[in-house]
């Protein structure tokens, strides 16, 4: 008789096995400046900050709507729920075959004034998170605590592909600023300004 009660490992497969596919799926990541890393952050960071309970899968639509105390991501477009049920439509929502998310807001929200404002600071407040970091590798959810278990995976996810994306431009390890100090328009600025000199 064995003394492995578990020989198929099963039970804490499901875990590992997701975070090596989530991590599989930003393996062949392209290089990425930091406007691009940062732009990817938020926007990921922003949908993940949403409450889902699905695995989701690269190249899948998902529909994001705000309830009064919380953003919601689900896989039922707006046409077949009720705002009374769903709440206010958000946007559209894919996440991307490197693990990054984007979201394309719905024409009603983009021109909503309040919540354009209220997307603007929590891009100022991310910045200012970034510019108080280290480095930009410090501000990546690598462990998200308060996430539930397919959210802090894909969270792993975005911060393994956009670690590699960074390695690859040479921007890992730089601050903020240092790596925007790398942009092609910074380093024409700084050129321009020597000549001027």
């Amino acid at each position: 008789m064995s003394k492995n009660p578990n020989p198929q490992g099963k039970g804490g497969s499901l875990v590992l096995a997701t975070l090596n596919e989530q991590r599989a799926g930003g393996m062949t990541v392209p290089p990425k400046q930091i406007d691009q890393v940062s732009t990817e952050l938020f926007t990921s960071l922003f949908v993940l900050e949403s409450e889902f309970k699905f695995k989701p899968v690269p190249g899948k639509r998902y529909f994001l709507y705000r309830k009064p105390a919380h953003f919601w991501l689900a896989l039922t477009p707006p046409r077949m729920m009720s705002e009374a049920v769903a709440g206010r439509f958000i946007g559209t929502c894919v996440l991307q075959n490197d693990m990054t998310w984007t979201l394309e807001l719905d024409d009603a929200v983009a021109a909503d004034r309040d919540f354009m404002a209220y997307l603007e600071q929590k891009r100022a407040a991310f910045e200012e998170k970034l510019e108080r970091a280290e480095t930009v590798d410090d501000v990546l959810p690598v462990y998200q605590r308060g996430f539930d278990f397919y959210r802090r995976a894909s969270a792993f996810a975005v911060a393994h592909s956009l670690t590699r994306s960074m390695t690859q431009s040479g921007i890992s390890g730089l601050s903020y600023d240092e790596a925007r100090g790398l942009l092609p328009d910074a380093r024409n600025r700084d050129e321009d300004d020597a000549r001027a000199d």
